[in-house]
């Protein structure tokens, strides 16, 4: 195996892990939702976004909203 071990080539097998994991996160929360927060795995995913959400106090949505609008924004 050829390891680039160049920043970019560190960034690039960073993006790679990155474009496998929001997906699978984005999964897990959604089926966190639906099937509640005791589902094995996902239930566990669910509960760490909730406390982090919670940790940002009442305006959690607003800060959770923000965040995905700089995100959207940073993959222009």
């Amino acid at each position: 195996m050829d390891f680039d071990l160049t920043f970019k080539g560190i960034t690039s097998f960073l993006k790679k892990v990155t474009d496998v994991l929001v997906p699978l996160v984005f999964v897990s929360l959604l089926l966190g939702i639906i099937f509640g927060p005791d589902t094995p795995f996902i239930g566990d995913v669910y509960k760490n976004t909730a406390e982090i959400i919670k940790m940002l106090g009442d305006d959690g949505l607003l800060a959770l909203i923000s965040v995905i609008i700089i995100l959207a924004y940073l993959k222009k």
